[in-house]
């Protein structure tokens, strides 16, 4: 069984890794190298910004992910040498206009979030701006470096006999004999296989488009800054009025982002620059005066209620959806690839598959 997956970033290349376990050759291509879209731009978090306003299709993604997501780390430094660096912090939410509704979530999920004094946080984030009032925190709550987990999962891969990866291969469409699809047109020629897998992240609506079919996955612009601080100094992640600041191993500080809809324009601009420095500022005083070694944009597939499509789409035969995921690829990955493996090796899913069904979401008035 030949199996062909369109988009190298995580979602993609742990897709891979996924189906490598079965039997049969994968083949991962992406239009330039891979997990150098949101997959390296994004923060990390592994945690919804604000898990209490999900729906529970995404809940459920996000607590199998999270409880995973230790061991992949482990498996995939014991398997390649590179540690992707899951770094459990703890996550602070500061000022919370709906901090009832967010310790309701908790205790109906059972997830570890409780109100804490403010004064046990500034003594836990002694780096902290002055002016807060209230705060929430969930113990558990883990970064993951991003750029080293594409780096492990690439490793991972390429100890794997049975897959190819071919970066800088770009899908222009699908091959059909009549409506199943049996591979892709690139520029290179036809890939042909006996199913294809999309996880092209901001651009699977395009591809999608060209079988008639609107899928309601669009590109959502992020800008981020990164600072390089003393490795102690932000012990803990923190989150106020929209904007984070997470906190790497050896000192790097992410802060973000801004959520933008820019079409496929990736440019920084001064204005989110401007924006993001005084959200740094106002949450962490210390970075006015430290060093900013970054400011980028990325595109994160922004879809309705950041529901991702995983499984089949009956329409064309051959053809499997995993997009889609919005501000939370990072964090629902684990899940994600895992229940796709789970419907194509038709064995029991880890969580129930229908609220992701692409045949389901589709509506006849979204199909030309």
């Amino acid at each position: 069984m030949q199996t062909l997956i369109v988009g190298a970033g995580a979602i993609g290349l742990l897709t891979a890794l996924n189906l490598a376990e079965l039997d049969g050759q994968v083949t991962v291509i992406d239009r330039q190298g891979a997990g150098l879209e949101s997959s390296w731009a994004g923060g990390g978090i592994v945690s919804p910004l604000y898990p209490w306003r999900y729906s529970q299709a995404v809940t459920a993604l996000a607590h199998w992910s999270q409880d995973f997501y230790p061991q992949l780390a482990d498996r995939l430094f014991l398997d390649t040498g590179v540690d992707p660096e899951v770094h459990v912090t703890g996550l602070y939410w500061l000022d919370l206009d709906d901090e009832a509704r967010a310790l309701e979530w908790a205790r109906r999920e059972r997830r570890p979030l409780s109100a804490v004094s403010i004064e046990a946080t500034y003594r836990q984030v002694p780096a902290l701006g002055a002016g807060f009032e209230r705060a929430i925190y969930m113990a558990d709550v883990a970064n993951v470096r991003n750029p080293r987990l594409v780096k492990s999962l690439k490793a991972a891969l390429a100890h794997c006999p049975n897959v190819t990866l071919r970066e800088h291969c770009c899908a222009q469409g699908f091959v059909l004999e009549g409506d199943q699809v049996v591979g892709v047109r690139t520029a290179e020629g036809e890939l042909r296989a006996d199913r294809v897998v999309l996880t092209a992240g901001a651009w699977s609506g395009e591809l999608l488009a060209t079988l008639g079919m609107a899928l309601p996955v669009e590109p959502v612009k992020g800008q981020m800054i990164l600072y390089k601080c003393a490795s102690d100094f932000l012990p803990r992640m923190v989150l106020a009025k929209g904007r984070y600041a997470i906190p790497r191993r050896d000192g790097h500080i992410l802060v973000g982002s801004t959520l933008e809809y820019a079409g496929f324009d990736k440019t920084p601009t001064a204005e989110a620059l401007e924006s993001l420095e005084a959200s740094a500022v106002a949450l962490l005083p210390g970075l006015e005066k430290a060093e900013r070694v970054g400011h980028w944009a990325g595109l994160r597939p922004g879809s309705p209620e950041g529901i991702p499509f995983i499984g089949p789409v009956s329409r064309h035969p051959g053809l499997w959806l995993n997009c889609g995921h919005f501000r939370n690829g990072l964090v629902l990955a684990p899940a994600s690839c895992q229940l796709l493996a789970n419907l194509v090796a038709g064995k029991a899913p880890i969580i129930d598959p229908a609220p992701y069904a692409p045949d389901t979401r589709l509506s006849p008035a979204q199909v030309s």
